[in-house]
């Protein structure tokens, strides 16, 4: 396979671009362009299961980025989307529309365990490939002071289940069973495969 000095990113999440730095990845960002409703390939189905959501999504955020990119004319790469999302018992906990649903959602993770499924695909030519990490997070019971402290703080918002293990919450995580870069958004281990298999080099190829 042809080998490929970079791949796009079709996330606007900061997180995500970090940890691709982290692997030693070159990309260019493949952003939504205005017209388009980012947010509403994220909206929830009636009955959805979260493991047929989170692929669903990041599939549907994928061929978004395949149109993005031959709309743009821009020379051809790999394109790499991905989707997260909180899961507690069958609810999936999106991202809070406001600070009143962020405080509901940290008070039901608060005391207990949830799962957190991370999606990621690459696509290379008309070849695609999609990979899911699923870890489970517990919360120690969490204070109403410092959950509205946390929402104070503006932290909650754009982030699926209300929260971001990278911030000062992740001292009220009493355990974590799975990937750490999964539950921030890009679960490397198989990231790192996916790129390789589309030709993309990282710092340290397997």
């Amino acid at each position: 396979m042809r080998k490929s000095p970079f791949v796009y990113l079709a996330s606007q999440s900061p997180r995500r671009q970090q940890l691709l730095q982290q692997l030693g990845v070159r990309f260019e960002l493949l952003l939504p362009e205005g017209t388009e409703d980012a947010e509403a390939l994220e909206a929830v189905r009636p009955r959805e299961a979260a493991a047929s959501y989170v692929r669903r999504v990041t599939r549907a955020k994928l061929a978004a980025a395949r149109q993005r990119l031959r709309r743009r004319g821009l020379p051809p790469a790999p394109i790499l989307a991905a989707d997260t999302t909180v899961v507690l018992g069958r609810a999936i906990l999106g991202k809070p529309a406001d600070a009143a649903d962020a405080r509901a959602m940290l008070a039901r993770l608060s005391g207990r365990t949830h799962r957190v499924l991370s999606a990621v695909a690459v696509a290379h030519g008309s070849r695609s490939a999609l990979a899911v990490s699923e870890s489970r997070v517990r919360f120690a019971t969490l204070p109403r002071a410092t959950i509205d402290a946390y929402v104070a703080g503006g932290e909650p918002f754009g982030k699926a289940g209300a929260y971001a293990i990278q911030s000062a919450l992740a001292g009220w995580i009493e355990h974590i069973d799975g990937s750490h870069s999964g539950i921030m958004g890009l679960p490397l281990f198989e990231t790192a495969r996916l790129l390789q298999r589309a030709g993309v080099p990282t710092a340290l190829s397997h």
